[in-house]
């Protein structure tokens, strides 16, 4: 997740530990300066299960060290609950054994809470991977049926054209129309976007500028600032370059 949604996650966690531990206490005030005592057992006990123990052993099918480790996380939680006990009863409660709220004394509850948050941040992560998973398995099934792709269709005159893609060389945008052209010789003009056309072609097809398209079969050599396309010299600009290098430079030797 990003850090935006981990920092709202936490911001929600302690309004809801709030508004429930509330009714424990002489005042609202109270029931967040416990919450706010609380938190960091919390925060570190949550990211340690989530993206320690669980990636590390649990996913690796480690399970005994997972189970091991996972007893010396309950140990270490419940002292350290025990600890934001201890200063509950200094800071809140003045030393009174009375003034202290039910909540803050009973390690069972706070275990209880603690161990729902991490497993409730646990769940998020799940559903979080699973619509990642899903959207990447769709986004590798549309660049395989780009890949299967033999021809691109385009409007030309108000028809459509069918263009093989092997005679493609690279393609150009220049305002309002594109341009392909072919190793023929032939230019091809359409009222299509190059954006539009970028989503249509295989992964050959390498974005080096805003106005340039190429296919890098036909490409001869490449510096860091051009490519040459049989003979004819195409910039590579600042903000295609680091992706347009990385894609080059698997197949073909710079100049």
């Amino acid at each position: 997740m990003k850090p935006g949604i981990h920092v709202l996650f936490w911001i929600v966690v302690v309004i809801l530990l709030t508004a429930v531990f509330t009714p424990y206490y002489s005042s609202i005030q109270e029931s967040f300066y416990f919450v706010s005592m609380l938190l960091p057992v919390v925060v570190s006990t949550c990211y340690f299960f989530n993206f320690y123990l669980v990636p590390y052993y649990l996913f690796t099918k480690r399970y005994g060290l997972f189970a091991l480790y996972f007893i010396y996380m309950l140990v270490v939680s419940v002292y350290l609950e025990m600890i934001v006990i201890v200063l509950a009863f200094v800071l809140l409660a003045e030393y009174s054994y009375e003034n202290m709220s039910p909540v803050s004394r009973d390690i069972f509850i706070l275990a209880i809470a603690l161990y729902f948050i991490v497993f409730l941040f646990s769940f998020i992560l799940l559903i979080r991977q699973s619509f990642a998973k899903q959207s990447r398995l769709e986004q590798l099934e549309r660049e395989k049926q780009k890949n299967g792709v033999e021809s691109l269709n385009v409007k030309v005159n108000r028809r459509n054209k069918q263009i093989i893609l092997t005679n493609i060389l690279y393609i150009e945008s220049l305002s309002d129309y594109v341009q392909i052209h072919l190793e023929t010789g032939e230019t091809v003009t359409t009222r299509e976007k190059i954006s539009a056309l970028v989503e249509k072609l295989p992964d050959h097809f390498i974005r080096i500028h805003r106005s340039f398209l190429v296919n890098k079969n036909m490409i001869d050599t490449y510096s860091k600032e051009e490519v040459i396309v049989k003979g004819q010299e195409l910039p590579i600009s600042r903000s295609y370059k680091q992706n347009a290098l990385e894609e080059l430079k698997r197949v073909i030797v710079p100049a």
